[in-house]
């Protein structure tokens, strides 16, 4: 295939879909939108994607019910960005919001919210929000500040007040959720509820009910666990190593009056929120797990082992909080007879690294932080079950929403609707290739700037700023990315092809770095 003349078939698709959002689709019911998104929520701990770790049940409900994208990604793995272009249907060079460190959201800016608020609906934000200035677009909303705290979090309400609320906060959001839904809306206009969780964030603090969890499991460690970078210097200089980098007393819990590390402080602020009752129980599970630990005086491969298993079960217990409130979320459309005009979705702002390659966190093009769990549970007059297996990236969302509400998408989306697949079609001129720009550098986890194209099986990266490094990947035989065949003998025709089109991509979304 030849990848450059596949890139006129994106802008082919993206025409004809912007067009066909005006043949309004004819329903008994206007159609609902529950748009719920987790934080770092990668598709490994999804048992309706991945069986090896963990059951999840209720997510599992929405992919029963209707389809699971195989092919789902992002477009820069980072929150407040990812956020960014999911809301707007825009890439961050276009969106302006290109980091967590520097960026405020210009909410003047259209949004779908927005588009959909002129299309008559009621639109509702509970939880994260993370892109620094307030909603705008909303009827409703509250949020926590910044990244918000697991234990009595605050919130910031629509009156510009911060409130603390006592509880969980992964069963608050949702309580707050499921009230604006019982009695803050206008039950005679259809609504967009977006419930965006703080879980599944650092430093996966879990419910004390789900402490005890998962403790009784043992992970093996992946193949690349140890991964020595080799032909991959920007994946060497990275601090993100659950071995190296994993903070033993904010991550892994390890608190001692007598040990220090980094980020010490900041885990002792996030416990004071407790009350009485809440930090017994914390206790109750951890002193004597840190007493273990420590009498053990574990070293080289074994601390590193001992590291994974914390992680992967503290992860877990979170996951298992959220799962639990996603079920509850389904419950009460069930119960309210919403569920057949109610578009139910689930998604994260990006993957995550669960241990492969050495690693915690995102960031990188890598397979395991670009992809993302996308699921949905369809109303009514979408009949589409199973997989959907076309390539679809989060700046999708937004049409799709607008598309399927009736509403006019504008032309300035750069986003492609979902919807032709959403009704079972397969378009010939569907996207062959995926662009992603990531630009958070110096900061935490110091993952070099990057840009890049992934194909069906090829995947291009430049790292760039400091360093000037590119990598090649053929996804076929190497679905771990741990052989860059950059500069290798027999790619230069490919390597050369792909840049093409990789500049092709940088054109049609207006990237000014090609001009570099």
């Amino acid at each position: 295939m030849n990848i450059v003349s596949a890139m006129t078939g994106v802008i082919t698709c993206v025409s004809v879909v912007s067009c066909a959002s005006g043949d309004k689709k004819k329903e008994q019911k206007p159609l609902n939108i529950v748009y719920i998104m987790t934080d770092d929520h990668t598709a490994q701990m999804m048992s309706c994607y991945d069986t090896r770790y963990m059951d999840t049940p209720n997510l599992d409900r929405i992919a029963a019910d209707g389809v699971r994208f195989t092919q789902s990604f992002v477009a820069n793995s980072l929150s407040g960005p990812s956020r960014a272009c999911m809301i707007t249907g825009k890439h961050s060079c276009s969106n302006k919001f290109y980091d967590n460190t520097t960026c405020v959201f210009d909410s003047s800016q259209q949004t779908f919210p927005k588009l959909l608020q002129q299309a008559g609906y009621q639109t509702a934000l509970v939880g994260k929000w993370h892109l620094e200035s307030l909603p705008s677009g909303f009827d409703y909303w509250e949020i926590i500040p910044g990244q918000g705290y697991y234990y009595n979090p605050d919130f910031i309400t629509q009156n510009n007040d911060t409130i603390q609320r006592h509880g969980y906060i992964t069963n608050l959001i949702t309580d707050d959720a499921i009230d604006w839904m019982e009695n803050k809306r206008d039950p005679k206009k259809p609504f967009c509820l977006l419930i965006h969780h703080k879980a599944i964030h650092r430093n996966w603090m879990a419910d004390i009910s789900n402490l005890t969890l998962y403790e009784d499991k043992t992970f093996p460690l992946p193949d690349n666990f140890f991964d020595d970078y080799e032909g991959r210097p920007a994946a060497a200089a990275q601090e993100m190593s659950i071995v190296k980098n994993m903070d033993m007393l904010y991550d892994l819990k390890m608190l001692l009056p007598d040990k220090e590390s980094r980020l010490k402080s900041l885990y002792e602020e996030f416990l004071g929120r407790m009350d009485k009752e809440q930090r017994d129980a914390w206790d109750r599970f951890y002193v004597p797990v840190i007493n273990d630990f420590y009498s053990k005086n574990l070293q080289g491969e074994e601390l590193a082992n001992w590291k994974f298993q914390r992680y992967m079960r503290d992860y877990m217990k979170t996951v298992k909080s959220l799962d639990d409130n996603v079920g509850r979320v389904l419950d009460y459309l069930k119960e309210k007879g919403l569920l057949d005009n109610t578009l139910v979705v689930y998604t994260s702002d990006q993957g995550f690294y669960m241990g492969e390659h050495g690693w915690f966190d995102k960031r990188f093009m890598y397979e395991e932080s670009m992809r993302t769990p996308l699921i949905m549970r369809l109303p009514q007059g979408l009949e589409r079950r199973g997989d959907i297996t076309e390539m679809v990236q989060n700046i999708d969302y937004a049409p799709t929403f607008l598309e399927l509400t009736g509403a006019e998408i504008p032309a300035d989306i750069q986003g492609v609707s979902l919807v032709p697949l959403l009704k079972g079609e397969h378009p010939k001129e569907w996207r062959k290739a995926l662009y992603y720009h990531f630009y958070e550098y110096p900061a935490e986890h110091m993952v070099k700037r990057h840009y890049g194209i992934r194909t069906e099986r090829y995947k291009l990266i430049h790292f760039y700023d400091d360093i000037d490094e590119w990598e090649l990947y053929d996804l076929q035989s190497d679905s771990t990315e741990m052989h860059n065949l950059y500069g290798k003998t027999g790619y230069d025709s490919l390597t050369i092809e792909l840049k093409r089109a990789l500049l092709n991509l940088q054109v049609m979304y207006s990237d000014s770095i090609y001009r570099r």
